[in-house]
């Protein structure tokens, strides 16, 4: 395979292997202008604990956040992170992919996340922490998912509401066998385990 495979312990290429067929080629996450780097260090370690490989990025007013190298923010080492240029620009190329969009938020319009098909190919576009998502995104982005709550505070913090809906994403991939068969063909998994080799 290579040397660096091969370099590898047994147990870890035994991971390596049953992380990547794990991985949800048909589920994402957009972060637009979320602020707070540990914010995002931490929505990334709940992807790589979903199962989500990749991540894409919007920022369009906030500064792109530094992580740093310790605790959750290793998780970007297994989760690729791509930037857009902009809304329209990264709508239009995840829906050439073949996903459905969809924002979260609180209009009289939104499903709750139970009700959505996260068997589908799904991208949930998560905003900044104060002011949202962008409305140029919002514009661009019909449809809109919420997480049901019952208390005084009508809001999680985005880290924990990535957690959640990815958690319900799980749960209704999980009950039609989508972590029991690999998302990725055969060539993509060995291209992957070379690169993960690697890290």
């Amino acid at each position: 395979m290579s040397k660096v495979w091969d370099m590898l312990t047994k147990e870890r290429q035994q991971k390596i292997r049953q992380v990547l067929r794990c991985r949800q080629k048909t589920l994402t996450l957009v972060l637009n202008n979320i602020h707070d780097p540990h914010n995002v260090s931490a929505i990334l370690r709940s992807c790589d604990a979903f199962g989500v490989p990749e991540v894409h990025l919007l920022y369009t007013q906030e500064q792109f956040p530094v992580l740093g190298k310790k605790s959750s923010a290793s998780a970007k080492k297994w989760v690729e992170c791509k930037r857009h240029r902009s809304a329209q620009e990264l709508v239009t190329s995840l829906k050439a992919r073949g996903f459905y969009l969809a924002r979260t938020g609180f209009s009289s319009t939104a499903q709750n996340i139970i009700n959505w098909d996260f068997t589908r190919p799904t991208a949930v576009i998560l905003g900044n922490e104060h002011r949202g998502i962008e409305e140029e995104l919002c514009a661009l982005v019909e449809d809109e998912i919420y997480i049901p709550m019952y208390g005084m505070v009508q809001s999680f913090n985005v880290s924990v509401a990535a957690a959640i809906i990815l958690y319900e994403a799980w749960r209704q991939r999980q009950a039609q066998g989508m972590y029991s068969e690999p998302s990725y063909s055969n060539e993509e998994l060995k291209k992957m385990e070379l690169e993960w080799a690697s890290k």
